[in-house]
């Protein structure tokens, strides 16, 4: 199967291509550098690096932490960082700047795979969240370069599409990789896919490690003072297409209740920011963009942040988030964001993307979810009413956190007897 899947990886080459111009039209940093994902364009290490995967902007963040521990621990050892998307390699530029090496990630495909492993030559490989590429890991077994699958997870949907490729899964999962799983019932699902028990180890889901920025409080609240003093906030982040409809509606029901009330509005994907402010001009709604440099006035509804690294700080300057993803079938995003800042949330029913930890918010009480404009514009209202209860939603959040931190340190213990002195290997 194996072959099959190399035939297929070569056939499909031109089609990823395709999609990656496709991709341009609406974001430009998808047509740029497009060698690195064939593994051109960068010299060969003079040392054996750490190499660390994380597919987007929530992975990076996510993977900051441990980032930060290996480099404490081995600084004389390079570390590359690789992504997936321009957002993601914005997101580590952001975190990391000089201080890592930072490329996409090379397609899976073996030509590309060993020109990538000839000029990055990892002596350890650490692989974030839900990656699993035949060829790839068929290339750290092969080189005999430890590969770590940190805070793994498998999903239910995920697991019905890959027992059809069985047999080329499980051969994946057979060349001395360590799982580091998010929870028991996703190494279950390893396990069930071929995974060797021995290596398949509970470690937790290292987002709830996640560091504010010392700062971003303070900005919070200087940003708010600008854009908003006495007014109530709410934030409505990292939305999707189908959804700003919802909040447009629902925020028209907010401001019947409260007309002096704002809605900070942040769309996922910086492709769509034209859209998305197209959208709210039709609506009618006052609107002021964060790239217009343009402060609020008394009669703007809407903020729409059309800006790339500030979602933190935004959040921060609001009373109640709405985490987006989760009103459409993307599955939801961060909702470990606003918990870290003591903000209540509110999210849509689609979390399959991080059902654990929306059920988890969910049953603490730091999160509530909406399914429509009505619901969301209810629980909005009721929240930004009662200042009492969006302290005490706050806490439970913030408990949430503190009492499920500590997976950084349980992925150490399994990546530091492989990340052994990275001696010259030729």
């Amino acid at each position: 199967m194996r072959f099959l899947y190399v035939l297929l990886s070569w056939l499909a080459a031109p089609v990823f291509v395709g999609h990656l111009l496709w991709r341009s039209l609406r974001q430009p940093g998808y047509r740029r550098r497009i060698a690195e994902r064939f593994g051109f364009g960068f010299r060969r290490l003079p040392v054996p690096s750490i190499w660390i995967h994380a597919v987007s902007v929530g992975e990076v963040t996510a993977a900051a932490p441990l980032l930060r521990a290996l480099r404490e621990r081995h600084p004389a050892t390079p570390v590359v960082v690789t992504t997936m998307t321009p957002t993601g390699s914005e997101r580590a530029r952001d975190l990391f700047g000089s201080s890592v090496i930072h490329c996409y990630v090379p397609y899976d495909a073996p030509g590309p795979v060993r020109r990538f492993f000839d000029w990055v030559r990892p002596g350890l490989v650490v692989v974030l969240e839900t990656e699993i590429w035949p060829n790839l890991f068929h290339e750290c077994g092969r080189r005999r370069v430890p590969l770590v699958l940190a805070s793994a997870r498998v999903s239910v949907k995920s697991l019905r599409r890959y027992r059809i490729l069985f047999g080329l899964i499980r051969d994946t999962l057979a060349h001395g990789i360590v799982i580091g799983a998010q929870s028991a019932a996703d190494a279950g699902r390893f396990l069930t896919l071929g995974a060797n028990p021995a290596r398949t180890h509970v470690t937790g889901n290292i987002k709830f490690d996640y560091e504010l920025a010392p700062d971003v409080a303070a900005r919070g609240r200087e940003f708010r003072a600008r854009q908003a003093p006495g007014r109530p906030v709410w934030i409505a982040a990292s939305t999707h297409q189908g959804e700003e409809e919802i909040l447009i509606e629902a925020h028209r029901v907010v401001l019947r209740a409260d007309p002096s009330a704002l809605l900070i509005l942040v769309p996922r994907h910086p492709e769509r920011f034209a859209a998305v402010a197209a959208l709210l001009e039709r609506s009618g709604l006052g609107t002021v963009a964060r790239s217009s440099g343009v402060p609020c006035k008394a009669d703007t509804q809407v903020f729409l942040g059309d800006s790339m690294g500030e979602l933190t700080m935004l959040y921060a300057a609001a009373d109640v988030a709405f985490v987006g993803g989760s009103l459409v079938t993307v599955g939801g995003h961060n909702l470990l964001e606003p918990a870290a800042l003591g903000l209540p949330s509110v999210t849509g029913p689609c979390n399959f993307n991080a059902p654990d930890i929306a059920g988890l918010l969910v049953e603490r009480g730091a999160t509530s979810v909406a399914r429509d404009a009505a619901e969301i514009a209810a629980q909005v209202l009721g929240l930004l009413a009662d200042p009492a209860e969006r302290a005490r939603r706050g806490r439970e959040g913030l408990d949430a956190l503190a009492s499920n931190r500590g997976a950084v340190n349980r992925l150490l213990a399994l990546v530091e007897p492989l990340a052994v002195p990275l001696v010259d290997q030729g």
